[in-house]
């Protein structure tokens, strides 16, 4: 029997805690009115002191298997995507593993940025072509939270936790992943970086005073490469696949900041409506990102069955991707 790959069940989670733009006033010189003229950003959640990514991670997988209608049991491998895992080891993914109590699934991580949900997608569907795997969960989880300077007007106001699940298996032939993109330009790795914490730089006294294990953005440089590279990644699947924007129902990026967003597609000429925004409660979530705008677009009633969907993910690395998905099942 023929078949093709995509996603058949999808969940997210993010955490209860809301820091708005208003408490950013009290924390950092900056205001409401700056991070939304500039962002779009009006509030993010942020992880509870006992919440990890592993934990992130598992509320949305099981929202995802319960939304497929199966078990830990059905999965055979877990990837998460994630640049913030509880610890360097092990994985996060085993950990995932262990709370789910998905006893026969292997599991690793991927660190692609925010570009890890698409990243993760991808890579996820080659072990089911092949037949190696029948199901597969992925999941896009950062707490970024835990790696913010919360002394640094420029990064601080941009980065929310959570994450996001989806399980990719088989599907009518016709139907799921239609193309995919995948690219890196390592020569760009130190415009969004956590210097320290690996074996370049292990923690010492000096790298901890130096604050070297929070984020560290060139706003700029990173702005131009997103704005480029989104262009860039929508053009190369719609080629692969021989579709236009025209055909494309809904486009879900990475929800980084409006300003990046809202360049890239009048550049391309795609219409507001035609684009799934929910930067301005979430800012930038990372490898979360594209997965917790996708559920929310499937809950919103955004995708039908046979819709063209296209996911663009872009970040640290430097790193970008997209995905396009003629969608199937439920929502």
């Amino acid at each position: 029997m023929e078949y093709d790959v995509g996603i058949v069940g999808m969940g997210s989670y993010v955490p209860d805690r809301i820091l708005t733009n208003y408490d950013l006033e009290k924390m950092v010189d900056t205001s409401d009115e700056w991070i939304v003229s500039r962002t779009g950003i009006k509030e993010r959640r942020i992880c509870q002191k006992d919440q990890a990514t592993s934990d992130l991670a598992v509320v949305a997988a099981r929202r995802a298997l319960a939304n497929a209608g199966l078990t830990p049991q059905d999965i055979d491998l877990i990837i998460v995507a994630t640049i913030s895992p509880d610890m360097l080891f092990p994985s996060t993914s085993c950990l995932v593993q262990a709370a789910l109590a998905a006893g026969h699934a292997a599991a690793f991580d991927l660190s692609a940025g925010c570009s890890g949900f698409v990243y993760g997608l991808v890579t996820g569907a080659q072990f089911v072509q092949t037949g190696l795997y029948n199901r597969v969960l992925v999941i896009g989880a950062d707490a970024l939270s835990r790696l913010t300077d919360w002394e640094d007007r420029r990064t601080c106001i941009l980065f929310g936790d959570g994450a996001a699940a989806a399980i990719v298996s088989r599907v009518p032939t016709g139907y799921g992943l239609r193309a995919s993109f995948l690219r890196a330009d390592g020569s760009g790795q130190s415009s969004l970086c956590m210097p320290a914490g690996g074996s370049r730089r292990p923690a010492s006294l000096e790298t901890v005073q130096n604050r070297e294990h929070f984020i560290k953005m060139e706003g700029p440089e990173v702005f131009k490469f997103a704005v480029k590279v989104m262009q860039e990644a929508t053009q190369e699947v719609l080629e692969k696949s021989q579709l236009t924007l025209a055909d494309i129902k809904l486009f879900v990026p990475h929800q980084a900041n409006i300003r990046i967003i809202e360049a890239s597609l009048n550049r391309m000429g795609v219409e507001a409506e035609r684009v799934f925004l929910n930067v301005g409660k979430y800012g930038n979530t990372s490898a979360a990102s594209v997965g917790i705008a996708l559920d929310e677009a499937l809950q919103a009633g955004r995708i039908a069955e046979g819709d063209y969907i296209l996911l663009v993910g872009f970040g640290a690395g430097l790193t970008w991707g997209s995905l396009l998905l003629k969608w199937y099942g439920r929502n």
